[in-house]
């Protein structure tokens, strides 16, 4: 924080070497005078970084790295929706930051073959591979046709709905069960991780890691996922040169990353080797890709068993952050608005018939449809707090935006998703409340916007494939636990989003269970 006079402070109170007396920034001794850019503003109330000699924007970035979404969001209210970026000289870290609709609609739809993901997405997220999230054109066509092949298989949803069942039944409300009865708090998210873990390994490896138990094992492969977002985050933030350092230091949250690498090989290559002598019988996602590789001549394609590791874990981290993360912001938003949580409540109650017999069953996919304010009230969540906040993006041609900003070949163009959602020029005066309502349209089915305006599952042809199979098990969890159980928030405990790729909440979700009377 900054007190007058410019002096800059961490979160201890404790001064830091750099700070601006309003002639220039100050480290040390020495003193650089402002270089003013374009959009850029005199006013020390301004959001907008000073571009210094040398430094560029960084030094400002990096005192709100500890809120770097937010502050990002504001500087981008500031100027309309588009950011340009300096970074420091000779780092190769000028990038542009939008959240534009016009913009996202046309990188992600419009000119979409001009925006694949590009080397430098390649390099941040190194540790997926030739998985879906880094493919491009005929790599990512596989990926993508491989993926909808299974998703319309007539089974899917039948092995959907027994594997989130059989999940809730064996390990959800057994482990709620004895938090409420042991009357002591537990972390939401790291059950809702948890839950989504297991649930994913099942549909793309055939696995069931039981990592949602009473005891709640320790499964390195299931924790490092929290370590990896953050330090993906990182690397966006500081120079290629910083983290590339780390990374052969082994030092930092690099080293945090390393560790998960490895975490992740040791849990995902023993599957594969073991599906490998089961033959071709099965229904999942890794007997399908293992299929895709052979009858496919992609030349891009590295040996299958790296493929395979690599499209199981892009799924993987798909499956378990994306979905877990929606769940925690709904919870933690209904706890302070209890309206909406009585009217879901209501909801549930009379679109699955529960008032007459006053009994929970498991509800089909076919229900989960009647659940439209539920729905509404997950769609806000998303809204708010998408999972993945931002998308990276490089043309591969110079481009013009709509916006009037101009692209060079292989620029850097960061898309914050969070901060789309919090744009009164997008959503209104009110974008910052929680309202259901937005979503229900005036005959009382579901309001559709479009990705370009509501980008949490992605936009354009790279929209989330999972996003039906997302509600459905969102709404299954969601409703077990609201019928079940009443929620109240742990005093004192301090929720807010973590700064990493994934919007996880900072410290956990904690919360105290008792079970309610129907």
């Amino acid at each position: 924080m900054a007190r007058e006079g410019g002096d800059s402070f961490d979160e201890t109170g404790r001064g830091v070497v750099m700070h601006d007396d309003g002639e220039g920034l100050r480290l040390g001794g020495w003193c650089w005078a402002k270089v003013e850019v374009p959009g850029s503003r005199n006013q020390k109330n301004t959001s907008v970084p000073t571009n210094w000699p040398v430094l560029g924007m960084l030094p400002r970035i990096l005192q709100n790295s500890h809120r770097i979404h937010d502050f990002v969001t504001e500087i981008l209210s500031e100027l309309g929706g588009t950011f340009e970026f300096k970074g420091p000289w000779f780092c190769n870290m000028d990038m542009l930051v939008t959240c534009d609709p016009t913009n996202i609609h046309h990188i992600f739809s419009r000119n979409f073959s001009n925006y694949p993901k590009g080397p430098e997405f390649r390099k941040i997220f190194e540790i997926l591979g030739d998985g879906i999230f880094n493919a491009d054109f005929e790599l990512w066509e596989l990926h993508r046709r491989t993926t909808l092949s299974f998703m319309a298989h007539v089974k899917f949803y039948s092995l959907l709905e027994t594997a989130a069942w059989h999940k809730v039944e064996t390990g959800l409300l057994p482990v709620l069960d004895h938090f409420s009865e042991q009357g002591v708090d537990v972390d939401l998210q790291d059950i809702f991780q948890r839950f989504t873990f297991d649930s994913i390994c099942k549909l793309v490896l055939d696995y069931d890691s039981r990592s949602l138990s009473i005891d709640l094992p320790y499964i390195p492969s299931e924790k490092a996922f929290n370590d990896v977002i953050e330090a993906l985050l990182h690397r966006h933030v500081l120079p290629e040169s910083i983290w590339k350092l780390q990374n052969w230091l082994r030092i930092g949250k690099e080293r945090k990353l390393i560790e998960a690498w490895k975490a992740f090989d040791e849990f995902i290559y023993p599957i594969i080797d073991l599906s490998e002598g089961e033959g071709k019988d099965g229904f999942n996602l890794l007997k399908s890709f293992r299929k895709a590789y052979e009858v496919n001549n992609v030349s891009c394609l590295g040996d299958s068993r790296d493929f395979l590791r690599d499209t199981a874990l892009s799924l993987m981290f798909a499956g378990r952050d994306t979905t877990s993360t929606c769940l925690t912001w709904l919870f933690w938003l209904l706890a302070a608005n209890p309206s909406v949580e009585m009217t879901i409540r209501d909801e549930i109650e009379t679109e699955l018939h529960l008032k007459k017999d006053k009994k929970w069953r498991f509800f089909n996919v076919e229900e989960s449809h009647k659940l439209i304010y539920l729905h509404g009230a997950l769609c806000e969540s998303l809204r708010l707090f998408p999972p993945v906040a931002l998308e990276h993006k490089a043309p591969i041609r110079p481009d013009i935006l709509p916006s009037g900003n101009y692209l060079h070949q292989n620029s850097r163009v960061i898309v914050s998703f969070y901060s789309t959602g919090r744009m009164e020029t997008v959503w209104g005066n009110n974008c910052l409340e929680f309202k259901p309502e937005r979503w229900i349209s005036p005959r009382g089915g579901i309001k559709h916007e479009p990705s370009y305006k509501f980008p949490a599952f992605n936009a354009g042809p790279r929209t989330c494939l999972g996003k039906e199979m997302a509600f459905i098990q969102m709404k299954m969890v969601a409703a077990t636990i609201m019928y079940h159980y009443n929620i109240e928030l742990v005093e004192g405990h301090a929720v807010s989003p973590r700064d990493s790729i994934i919007l996880q909440a900072k410290h956990g979700f904690r919360v105290r269970l008792s079970k309610r009377t129907v």
